[in-house]
């Protein structure tokens, strides 16, 4: 016809709008990298979900939530750092006579 473009072939995975030679290449790179990165948001939901399921078993099996959170926020921290925090957080309450029951 007359006024169109004739129509390109495209390769296997191409779509309409992919361009032959290097920017099919970086299209073709570009789409494997946001698949990974929508499959692997969908395991994060996964997790999140099986985490929340995990709390909700704590929680009925009478443990606070707020306290395992704190748990596991303490138990990523290097030990040394950790220590270090206490050390400060200890002076600061000592300071302000907020250490009376405590220890």
């Amino acid at each position: 016809m007359h006024g169109q473009a004739p129509e390109e072939k495209r390769r296997a995975g191409e779509r309409p709008g992919d361009k032959l030679g290097t920017e099919t290449v970086a299209a073709s790179h570009l789409r494997s990298f946001v698949e990974r990165m929508e499959r692997l948001a969908e395991e994060k939901e996964v997790i999140k979900d099986d985490e929340k399921a995990v709390m909700a078993e704590a929680k009925a099996m009478g443990f606070d939530n707020k306290a395992i959170r704190n748990i596991l926020r303490i138990r990523k921290k290097d030990p040394q750092k950790l220590a270090e925090e206490l050390s400060i957080l200890d002076i600061y309450l000592v300071a302000l006579g907020m250490d009376e029951g405590l220890r």
